[in-house]
């Protein structure tokens, strides 16, 4: 996804974003007309929320904050995109970005030169990585992290990165859903993890992006882009003004126990601690995941499952296949009761479950 070379810059501010806001003027008490003239105008200028003038200098405030401190990832043969995350020198990522390389070459928004740097820890099951430079340069700072619990649809977005080689590009967009459950490709150097509580934005994601910040008007990273959308009605190529991005508290949450650990401790992702398949029915459409093998002691384990058992329902959401398991067990927690519908030797049965974690 993010095999790319040739980079340059260029920064536009769409013309569509400078448009004129709606007047609102307010009235005064004053017997002067000139007064009233006065007064009237000052109320005017104040109603103004925000011109286009105003818009187009917020953009290029948080694109001079938070552009130095997104870098381009080169992976062998790919490239990617990063967010410097300390002063140590921490850079996350994405773990499709990383691979299974183990050194990188790191260029900065303001050098030419690259850097050298060592993965400390891939979790491909989030699709999060971290990498640490060898040396912390002059001008490299590290971003701002939002709380993305606090991210609101139609709020407008940056996203910043290398799409198509492209260093230190600038799109822009708003936030247009949040709480996805998205499903990466696992061709193409895809890790095929399901990522819960995504947020969906129009700002344009392009191979190289991955990585990248997406980032509020505050000079906030709200997430990481990490995926484009794509048509199946076109050829599988990517559907304009659908990308997603890992939102930033899960960011935060795995690069801090990277940094502590050296590894993820606590996932927070929920798991029935079985291996499956998907099985079909008699017109060969997905009916199910066949549990393959129980995890000792695990969620499954404990609520009464065994091989040969299958699945069709968690909770209230029927189960066809690996994926739709996997993504549903994505919106979960650790901890959560939920039930298991299951078929054993032709008969559909029920167990109570409590969820144990990836």
């Amino acid at each position: 996804m993010d095999v790319s070379r040739t980079p340059a810059v260029r920064l536009l501010v769409p013309a569509a974003l400078c448009c004129c806001l709606a007047l609102l003027a307010g009235c005064s008490g004053s017997a002067s007309r000139g007064g009233k003239e006065r007064s009237t105008t000052r109320a005017a200028q104040a109603a103004v929320p925000l011109s286009g003038v105003d818009l187009q200098s917020d953009y290029q405030k948080v694109i001079k904050d938070v552009l130095p401190s997104v870098v381009q990832i080169q992976a062998g043969n790919d490239l990617g995109s990063g967010i410097v995350y300390d002063d140590q020198g921490h850079v996350v990522t994405n773990a499709h970005v990383v691979g299974d390389q183990k050194t990188f070459k790191v260029t900065t928004a303001n050098s030419e030169d690259a850097l050298t740097a060592e993965r400390v820890y891939s979790y491909p099951a989030q699709d999060l990585a971290v990498i640490k430079l060898d040396r912390m340069p002059k001008g490299l700072k590290a971003a701002a992290f939002a709380d993305s619990a606090k991210v609101q649809v139609g709020q407008i977005v940056l996203a910043m990165g290398s799409p198509l080689g492209l260093s230190s590009s600038v799109t822009q967009g708003i936030v247009s859903a949040t709480g996805r459950t998205v499903t990466e490709n696992s061709s193409g150097g895809g890790t095929g993890a399901t990522i819960g509580n995504m947020i969906q934005t129009s700002a344009a994601i392009n191979p190289g992006n991955s990585g990248g910040a997406l980032v509020n008007l505050d000079g906030q990273v709200i997430g990481i882009p990490t995926l484009a959308a794509v048509d199946p009605n076109l050829g599988n190529s990517a559907a304009p003004g659908i990308g997603f991005a890992i939102p930033s508290s899960m960011v935060r949450t795995v690069a801090d126990q990277i940094i502590k650990n050296g590894k993820v401790t606590d996932s927070g992702r929920a798991a029935l601690g079985i291996t499956g398949r998907t099985v079909v029915d008699d017109q060969l459409q997905p009916a199910g995941v066949a549990v393959v093998e129980v995890k000792s002691g695990g969620a499954a384990d404990q609520a009464g499952l065994r091989a040969g058992d299958v699945i069709t329902r968690l909770g209230d959401t029927d189960i066809t296949t690996i994926t739709s398991l996997t993504e549903a067990l994505a919106a979960e927690k650790p901890g959560d009761r939920t039930t298991v519908t299951y078929t054993r030797g032709g008969r559909q049965q029920k167990a109570d479950v409590t969820l144990g974690e990836q």
